[in-house]
């Protein structure tokens, strides 16, 4: 039996691999062996020679030439394979050497990150310190994460703060007095007093429908977007407006090397057990002992990626209830902690609102629909033009006066039953012809934008049109405008006939610039 088997395996194999296989590779190399005789060319020539005619010989001559021209052509394809392949393996071996280098430069670089923060170490520990006593205090011994371990209850505490400027904050607003906040004021007066404030005071010229818009976003967001081409007042419009509230607006300068968190809130050195602080985490700390509004700008918010540094807050933000607006800055507690940190945790200050400046050029990112859809993004494509303004003061305004003002408007201006009727038909006839949906979130801010719209001192219809115009239809520069170039036509009339042809101005001037582009 086990004979039969062998014998069986024998033959079955060496039908696939001898007579199969090898046979392949056998008949390869006799083709090229026979294509190169020359020998073998020669005898053939030599045998049919004498029985050539002129006519002969010139076609003998003729399928020479022919032989050697592809005998030729194979040898040069074979050293062109020769070469590529050599120049291909060399690019290989230069990679893996440059590799290497990088390597080996990123070690000498921690290296000598490693001295510096030795050297740094030295120094920093005097930060904290009373001022008088010795810049060379002792600092505690520390298990992972910057958590004091057993047997350093004889280290003055008060004598080390892991968070210097968030310290610094407590100290200063021991004595901090709050301003006298105007809560008689109205969201049309916020409006005109600011208009006139950036007049008088900055040479800044604002239409009234931007401040009403600006104004009306901080109702359903906390990031507003302000975009368009340069040299407009992007950046101005918000750091004006903190000046309005006298409370200077902080300016975070985006860079194209920002990756994560740390580039807001900062980050915590583990050789040091130092916290290293940013500016913005020090405002927002700084607002949580205030009812001022804070503001804080992200200018050219897209020179890197947005959803890259900005994830945990677009997330946080979008939690429905404030007490759930919390970011963990350390995993331990130490008694030196600030006063208000909670676990090694800051809970998102609820005056404080984020204003991104956007440039649309090469030098930038896409904004992602995923930012988008979180915020308010306004157009400012327009200089404002000069007028003339009274001298017009500050303005002292609690946020807490504000949102009050927005949820009055919620019940006074809410967004009419037939407007919401309207658009949930709208919605229908997107889905329909365009595979887009209002979606849920985009409802909310609607409900919320509209009513604090209408109260600074618009109308319900032109509100609509800005959050159906950029919040809706911006997504079309997203599909195949040559395939929907039809159906675009087909929404503008849909629009003239539900909501008027002298309504929803923008959108309809929107769409009338995308069939352009056509």
């Amino acid at each position: 039996m086990g004979g039969t088997l062998i014998k069986f395996l024998e033959d079955f194999l060496e039908q696939f691999f001898v007579k199969g296989v090898w046979g392949i590779f056998k008949g390869i190399g006799l083709g090229i062996a026979n294509i190169f005789n020359i020998p073998k060319y020669v005898s053939i020539f030599k045998a049919w020679k004498d029985s050539f005619g002129v006519g002969g010989w010139v076609l003998a001559a003729l399928c020479v030439l022919l032989v050697l021209g592809v005998m030729a052509l194979i040898v040069w394809l074979v050293i062109l394979l020769i070469r590529k392949y050599i120049r291909f393996h060399k690019t290989v071996v230069d990679q893996e050497e440059l590799l290497n280098e990088v390597a080996s430069l990123n070690r000498d670089v921690i290296k000598l990150t490693l001295e510096k923060e030795k050297i740094l170490a030295m120094k920093v520990s005097q930060l904290g310190l009373r001022p008088g006593e010795s810049p060379f205090v002792d600092v505690p011994e520390e298990g992972e994460g910057g958590e004091k371990k057993e047997g350093d209850e004889n280290v003055a505490d008060e004598d080390y703060s892991r968070f210097y400027k968030l310290t610094q904050v407590d100290i200063e607003m021991e004595n901090y007095v709050a301003p006298e906040f105007n809560n008689d004021i109205t969201l049309p007066e916020i409006v005109d007093m600011f208009r006139n404030f950036a007049c008088s005071r900055m040479g800044l010229y604002y239409e009234h429908n931007i401040i009403r818009l600006f104004l009306a976003a901080f109702a359903s967001t906390r990031l507003i977007i302000l975009q368009g081409i340069s040299g407009t007042g992007k950046t101005s419009l918000p750091y004006a407006f903190g000046k309005f509230l006298r409370n200077d607006a902080t300016i975070a300068s985006v860079q194209p090397s920002w990756r994560d968190r740390t580039e807001l809130f900062g980050y915590f050195n583990e050789f040091t057990k130092r916290f290293n602080e940013t500016e913005l985490l020090k405002m927002m700390y700084k607002a949580t002992y205030t009812e001022e509004i804070y503001l804080t700008i992200l200018d050219e918010m897209n020179i890197s990626r947005v959803e890259y540094y900005f994830a945990e807050l677009l997330s946080i933000l979008e939690m429905p209830s404030r007490d759930e607006w919390v970011v963990s800055l350390v995993p331990s507690v130490w008694p030196t902690d600030p006063k208000h940190l909670f676990d090694g945790k800051l809970k998102l200050p609820d005056n404080m609102w984020y204003i991104g400046t956007i440039n649309n050029d090469d030098s930038t990112f896409a904004v992602t629909d995923k930012v988008y859809d979180r915020a308010i993004p306004i157009d400012i494509n327009t200089k404002g033009k000069f007028f003339e303004a009274p001298w017009t003061d500050n303005l002292a305004l609690s946020y807490k006066h504000l949102e009050a003002m927005f949820d009055e408007c919620k019940v006074k201006y809410k967004v009419s039953e037939e407007s919401l009727r309207k658009l949930a038909e709208l919605d229908d006839y997107v889905i329909e012809h365009f595979r887009l949906a209002f979606g849920n979130r985009i409802v909310k801010q609607l409900e919320d934008f509209v009513p604090a719209y209408v109260g600074c001192g618009g109308t319900e219809i032109d509100g609509l049109d800005f959050v159906l115009c950029h919040k809706i239809l911006r997504k079309f520069e997203s599909l195949n405008l040559s395939f929907i170039r039809d159906e675009i036509g087909g929404l503008i009339t849909y629009l003239n006939k539900n909501f008027g042809k002298s309504n929803m101005k923008e959108s309809k001037e929107y769409l009338e610039r995308l069939q352009k582009l056509i």
